[in-house]
């Protein structure tokens, strides 16, 4: 597996992989999601040969706040590190980042996954978070 940087937008692959993770809120304005790939602070694509067998999308500043925003993987690919490669790689681009942040959903693999990398939950921290939808 090779981690590089998602530079040019592939449409029709794009909307597979939200399609097929479900985030189908997204694919329903692909120019849009085409916007906001290229205003990203950093796109990181998981590939095998030229496969792409996911990404991760990160938006913030890149001093004192990254936030992670994205991370999908292809169903048939995931459970086999993929994740946590693209995750890592955001990790080790930012090193000195104060808070590198992201929102889940709540289910316990999801929760076991991030904390398995060094994350903690706001309330552990003393922290609450807020979203406006």
């Amino acid at each position: 597996m090779e981690i590089r940087e998602y530079k040019n937008y592939k449409e029709a692959e794009i909307r597979q992989l939200y399609t097929e993770v479900g985030w189908i809120a997204y694919t329903e304005n692909m120019p849009l999601l085409e916007q906001a790939f290229k205003h990203s602070l950093l796109v990181l694509a998981a590939y095998e040969n030229d496969e792409l067998l996911g990404i991760i999308r990160v938006v913030g500043d890149g001093h004192t706040v990254v936030f992670v925003q994205d991370i999908l993987v292809f169903p048939g690919k995931q459970r086999r590190g993929v994740g946590t490669a693209l995750l890592k790689a955001v990790l080790d681009r930012y090193p000195d980042v104060r808070q590198i942040e992201l929102t889940t959903d709540n289910r316990p693999e999801t929760v076991a996954f991030y904390k398995s990398l060094g994350f903690s939950e706001f309330s552990e921290i003393g922290c609450c978070g807020f979203m406006r939808c």
